[in-house]
C-alpha cells in the first residue's frame, strides 16, 4: 500500500460509550469519505445546522477537553483522543456521525478507537496527501508554561514535560518521533486526575461519566485503579496523545519539532492560532515523491493492514 496517499476507513466503524463529562450514552459511526473531504463531524440528533468541522478556529472550549463548535452553536466535545487515533492511522477523510454532543471516553485512551479502525481496515486512494511544514520558530507561553514549534526536516518530534507536586505523577518527560517511533504507550495511555480535584471538577459540571474504568485517579501516593498504570510514563504519554489530537485540528499532519512544558489543550490551540495568523509561518505541501525516508504516518499501526 502507499503511505503517501490519502486514506479513509474501508467501512463504517461504530462505537458506543459514555461521555466523560456529560455522563450520557453516545453512539458514533465513522464513515468512509472521498479524497479531500477532510474530517467532518455530523450531529445526527439534529436535523439542521449539524455539521461541525474540527478546526482549531472552531475550538470553543479547552477546559478538561477540546470542544469544537459551528456558527450555530452546535458542539462536539472531547474530540482529542479520536482525533489522535485518526492522525496516527493516517486517516485523512471521514464523516463522523454522532448522536449527542460528546465523543465517548471508552477506556480513557485512544486504544479502542485504533483497534476498531484497524479491524475494519483502511482504504487507500490515489490522491496525494498534504502536510503542513512549519517555516519559523513560534512560541506561546503563560507564566512558566509554554509550547514551542520550530522547523523540522521530515518528522514530527514532540518533547513534552509535566510538573506536579504529587509524588506519583511528579516531574515526567518523554520524547517521540511521531512518524517513526512505536507509539503504543502513547495511544494506550489514559486520562487522569487527582482525587482531591474530583469534587471541584464535578461542581463545575464536568466528569459526570468519569470512573476508574475510564480514568486514572491518583490519591496522595497511590493510584486508585486496581490494575495500576499501563506504562511508567502514562501521565505524560497521555498528554502527548492529547497534543497529537489537538494538532490535527490544523487539518493536516504536521512536519515540525514541538517542545512543551506543562501544556494542554489550551496552549496547543493558542499555538495553532498564532502559527496560522501569518502565512509566512507555514507551508501546505502536497507530497508526491515516492522515495521519502519515512511515511508521515506511523508504520507500527499499519503492519496488519497492507
Amino acid at each position: 500500500m502507499s503511505y503517501l496517499t490519502q486514506k479513509t476507513v474501508k467501512d463504517n466503524v461504530q462505537f458506543c460509550g459514555i461521555g466523560l463529562h456529560s455522563g450520557v450514552t453516545v453512539d458514533v459511526c465513522i464513515k468512509p469519505a472521498e479524497p479531500n473531504f477532510g474530517i467532518v463531524f455530523k450531529r445526527v440528533d439534529l436535523k439542521e445546522n449539524n455539521i461541525v468541522i474540527p478546526n482549531f478556529m472552531n475550538v470553543s472550549n479547552t477546559s478538561l477537553n477540546t470542544t469544537v463548535e459551528n456558527a450555530f452553536g452546535v458542539k462536539v466535545s472531547t474530540i482529542e483522543h479520536l482525533m489522535g487515533a485518526l492522525f496516527g492511522l493516517g486517516i485523512d477523510n471521514a464523516l463522523i456521525e454522532i448522536d449527542n454532543e460528546e465523543i465517548p471516553i471508552l477506556d480513557g485512551s485512544a486504544k479502542v478507537f485504533i483497534e476498531k479502525i484497524i479491524s475494519v481496515g483502511i482504504n487507500v486512494s490515489s490522491s496525494p496527501i498534504k502536510v503542513i511544514k512549519i517555516n519559523k520558530e513560534i512560541k506561546y507561553s503563560e507564566g512558566d508554561r509554554f509550547i514551542l514549534i520550530k522547523p523540522s526536516t521530515l518528522s514530527l518530534d514532540i518533547d513534552f514535560e509535566l510538573k506536579y507536586k504529587n509524588s506519583i505523577i511528579g516531574n515526567q518527560r518523554n520524547k517521540f518521533k511521531v512518524y517513526e517511533d512505536d507509539l503504543t504507550d502513547v495511544y494506550n495511555s489514559r486520562t487522569y486526575c487527582l482525587y482531591e480535584d474530583i469534587e471541584l471538577i464535578k461542581k463545575n459540571g464536568f466528569a459526570k461519566g468519569g470512573s476508574l474504568e475510564n480514568a486514572i485517579v491518583v490519591k496522595d501516593s497511590e493510584v486508585l485503579n486496581p490494575e495500576g498504570l499501563r506504562n511508567e510514563k502514562e501521565f505524560v504519554n497521555h498528554k502527548i496523545l492529547d497534543c497529537i489530537g489537538d494538532l490535527y485540528t490544523s487539518g493536516y499532519r504536521i512536519v515540525a519539532s514541538i517542545i512543551c512544558s506543562q501544556g494542554g489543550h489550551y496552549l496547543t490551540n493558542k499555538l495553532l492560532r498564532r502559527v496560522f495568523q501569518n502565512k509566512e509561518n507555514f507551508s501546505v505541501v502536497e507530497i508526491k515523491e515516492k522515495s521519502l525516508p519515512h511515511t508521515l504516518i506511523n508504520r507500527n499501526f499499519l503492519k496488519s493492514i497492507a
